[in-house]
């Protein structure tokens, strides 16, 4: 069959046959979506990639006899196309997949915990993540910052208490290049990156390896401490600031901007409790949760950034935060880190 232009096209690059044929009937009952191309290994996939210019791609990382890692940075270094992870729920898994998302994987659509394969019906998850991923117009592909020393200070003529960031869609990517330029004795740091709970740990031991500061998953209750990251663990528990002597909170409660934990929150909670003397960094993201709590933020006089949109996966966060008046400045992702510590911010 040929399939309209119109139609959101894909390509399955998954070893098994019976994952290739779930993820294809779960596809092609979507009337929006065509899959036009399944291939069984690197191979194929890099010939169907090449003839059929797919949209979007599906890429099981895990495929024994290849290297699913070394494929995906080809693919972002030669022919930049969303790309989903399609992995499994094992630490391997999750390790592998955090690292897909730090090399340029959009986003990531996990296999069952309990069986380690796809249940027939996911109530459309798959199709929401094709759509979303259909939407991401690549533009620059930022370098990594340098590293700093660990000798590295900040610049700023007073330093700031605490830093909050928050990152949606490609935001992995973008963390490791952000985190990258920091100092080793960073202001403590708290992240919100939408992101499965399963992946969460993953993630954060990514970052990392690869990063100056400490990366950790932050805990309730947990002293915040210079040199530090926290990422917020993603378990449907909104990361907040609060106390004299600045300590994690993890609290139950809706979703907020479409979101738990939400962006939005964790500005909030960080304009209330230290005002001023903090920085708000907005990243990479579809929709608009982090715009209004950038503003309370930049009202309460801190320091404000959103990553501009040449470098940017998708530009809704950040251009929702511009629209309002809430980022104080604009800047490529590979320039923020220096925004944040120097006089300039």
């Amino acid at each position: 069959m040929t399939a309209a232009r119109s139609a959101i096209r894909v390509v399955i690059v998954e070893d098994s046959p019976t994952m290739r044929a779930i993820l294809k009937t779960r596809l092609e009952r979507e009337g929006d979506i065509v899959v036009v191309g399944a291939a069984a290994d690197a191979a194929q996939g890099r010939t169907m990639i090449r003839e059929l210019d797919p949209d979007v791609i599906t890429l099981d990382v895990e495929m024994p006899g290849m290297n699913g890692l070394d494929f995906l940075e080809k693919i972002m270094a030669l022919r930049p196309t969303p790309v989903i992870v399609v992995s499994g729920s094992t630490q391997k898994g999750t390790e592998t997949t955090a690292r897909a998302l730090a090399l340029g994987a959009v986003t990531c659509y996990a296999k069952s915990q309990q069986s380690g394969s796809l249940p027939f019906d996911d109530g459309g998850m798959l199709a929401t993540l094709i759509r979303e991923a259909a939407k991401v117009r690549f533009g620059e592909r930022a370098p990594a910052a340098p590293r700093p020393q660990s000798e590295a200070r900040p610049f700023l003529a007073e330093r700031p208490r605490l830093i909050a960031i928050g990152s949606s869609t490609g935001g992995v990517e973008a963390l490791q290049i952000l985190l990258g330029g920091f100092p080793a004795d960073c202001p403590p740091t708290l992240i919100v990156q939408h992101i499965a709970a399963s992946f969460a740990p993953a993630v954060a031991r990514t970052l990392d390896q690869s990063c100056p500061p400490r990366i950790q998953l932050a805990e309730p209750d947990l002293p915040l401490r210079d040199g530090h990251v926290y990422l917020a663990p993603g378990d449907d528990r909104h990361l907040t600031v609060s106390g004299h002597t600045l300590c994690c909170r993890l609290r139950e409660g809706e979703r907020v901007s479409g979101h738990l934990p939400s962006v939005d929150v964790l500005f909030a909670s960080v304009a209330k409790t230290i005002g001023a003397s903090a920085i708000g960094i907005l990243l990479t993201g579809m929709g608009s949760d982090g715009a209004q709590g950038l503003l309370a933020m930049a009202q309460a006089g801190a320091c404000t950034i959103a990553q501009d949109e040449a470098t940017s996966t998708v530009f809704g966060m950040p251009r929702a935060a511009i629209s309002l008046g809430a980022a104080g400045v604009v800047a490529p992702i590979g320039q923020i880190a220096r925004h944040a510590f120097s006089k300039a911010a």
